[in-house]
C-alpha cells in the first residue's frame, strides 16, 4: 500500500477523518485562529515539518515546532537553520524559539519570522539540564525581574503574534505562573501555554491541573493547558469542562496519531481507526519525511520511532520492536511493519489511561 504525499488517504480512511474534522470548531487566541482548540506541544526531535504536517492531517488545530536555539540561529547553524523550514501545506505553525539572551533572542526571532510562522513561541518550560544550565528554558522562571526586557525586546522585533510556554515555576515553593502571566501581557504576549508541572517534578508526578483551570479561569491572556494529556478519555473530558480556552497534546498523539479526531466521536457512532489506518498514517509520515531527512541512516532512526509508538497497545508488539530494530534498511523495515500491522486485523488498541509512556520528557 503507498500514499499520495499530498493527497487524501484511502477512501474509508479519509471519510472518518472528514467526518469527526467536521465536529471541529475554530478557537481565537489573541490574533489567531486555530482549528481547533487541541493543539500539538513542541517536542524535541520529533516536532518536525513532516510530523506536524502529518498531524494538521489528523485534526491538530495547530503545531509548535521543536524548541530551536536562538544562537545556533544567529551563528547561521545549518541544521538549526533547517529546523525553522515550515512546509508549504503547514497551516497554524509557531515556531518556539529558547535563549537566555533578550538581544541574541530578539535577532533569531527576525530570522525565523522570515520562515513565515504565524507566531513566534518562547520556551520557559524545558527542564533539560543543558538548556537549563545556559539559563534558558524553565530557568527563565526563576528571576521575573529579567521578563519584560525579554518579551518587550523580542516583541519590538518581529511582527507576527509573540507567545510563550511555561511551566508553574521553577518549584513547590516558587509557583509563579500568574504573575509570569500578568508581565508577558503587559508587554504584549498574545497567549500562553502551561504546562502543568514545576521544573523541578520534571514529567513525574501528575500534572496540576486545579492550577491550570485557576489559571485558565482568571489569567487576563488566553491559556493553553498541557500535561497529562495522553488519552481521548482524559483529553474529552477537559474539552468538555476546562476553564481553558485551548489544550495542547504531546506524548499521547505520538502512540495513538488520531488523538486530535477520537475526542470527537460520538456515543452511537460506528467510527473506530484500525491497525491498516495506523500503518496507512505511518506511511505518510515516511512520505513526508524524504522531502526533509538529512540522511537514509537519520530518517531509518526517526522512523523506527515513530513505529514503536505508532504499534504500542497492540498484540506482539514486543516481538514487533525486536526485529525493527535489527532491521537496517527503510524500505525493508516499511515491509515488516506492513506484515505487523497486516496480521493485526480489526483489532484494537488497549493502552490503559495510567500507562507511563516517556516520563523522561516531550510533553
Amino acid at each position: 500500500m503507498t500514499t499520495n504525499n499530498n493527497g487524501p488517504f484511502r477512501a474509508e480512511l479519509q471519510n472518518k477523518i472528514d467526518v469527526l474534522k467536521a465536529r471541529r470548531r475554530p478557537v481565537q487566541l489573541g490574533s489567531i485562529t486555530f482549528d481547533s482548540p487541541l493543539l500539538l506541544a513542541p517536542m524535541s526531535s520529533i516536532g518536525t515539518a513532516p510530523f506536524r504536517l502529518l498531524m494538521e492531517d489528523l485534526g491538530a488545530g495547530g503545531t509548535v515546532s521543536e524548541l530551536i536555539s536562538c544562537h545556533g540561529i544567529n551563528y547561521k547553524n545549518i541544521r538549526t537553520t533547517d529546523m525553522l523550514k515550515i512546509d508549504p501545506l503547514e497551516k497554524n505553525i509557531g515556531l518556539q524559539l529558547f535563549g537566555e539572551d533578550p538581544e541574541s533572542m530578539a535577532s533569531a526571532a527576525k530570522v525565523a519570522q522570515e520562515f513565515g510562522p504565524k507566531f513566534i513561541d518562547i520556551n520557559m518550560g524545558c527542564p533539560v539540564k543543558k538548556v537549563v544550565g545556559t539559563g534558558a528554558g524553565s530557568s527563565l522562571l526563576k528571576d521575573t525581574s529579567k521578563l519584560s526586557h525579554l518579551f518587550s525586546t523580542m516583541k519590538k522585533a518581529i511582527s507576527v503574534p509573540l507567545t510563550i510556554k511555561i511551566r508553574l515555576g521553577w518549584d513547590h515553593d516558587s509557583i509563579n505562573a500568574n504573575e509570569v502571566i500578568h508581565i508577558a501581557r503587559e508587554e504584549g504576549v498574545e497567549f500562553v501555554a502551561v504546562h502543568g508541572r514545576t521544573r523541578a517534578q520534571q514529567y513525574t508526578g501528575k500534572a496540576n491541573w486545579e492550577m491550570l483551570e485557576h489559571l485558565g479561569k482568571h489569567s487576563p491572556l488566553p491559556v493553553i493547558g498541557n500535561g497529562d494529556l495522553h488519552t481521548v478519555n482524559f483529553t474529552r473530558e477537559k474539552m468538555k469542562t476546562s476553564n481553558c480556552q485551548a489544550l495542547m497534546l504531546g506524548r499521547g498523539p505520538l502512540r495513538n496519531p488520531f488523538m486530535f479526531l477520537e475526542p470527537y466521536i460520538e456515543e452511537g457512532d460506528n467510527i473506530f481507526f484500525t491497525p491498516e489506518d495506523h500503518l496507512e498514517v505511518m506511511q505518510r509520515l515516511v512520505d513526508y519525511s524524504h522531502n526533509y531527512a538529512h540522511s537514509d541512516h537519520t530518517l531509518l532512526i526517526s522512523i523506527r520511532k515513530h513505529l514503536i509508538w505508532m504499534a504500542a497497545g497492540y498484540d506482539n508488539v514486543s516481538y514487533f520492536r525486536d526485529v525493527i530494530f535489527k532491521t537496517p534498511d527503510l524500505s525493508e523495515t516499511m515491509k515488516i511493519s506492513e506484515e505487523f500491522f497486516s496480521t493485526l486485523k480489526d483489532k484494537r488498541k488497549r493502552i490503559q489511561d495510567h500507562d507511563s509512556f516517556m516520563t523522561s520528557g516531550h510533553g
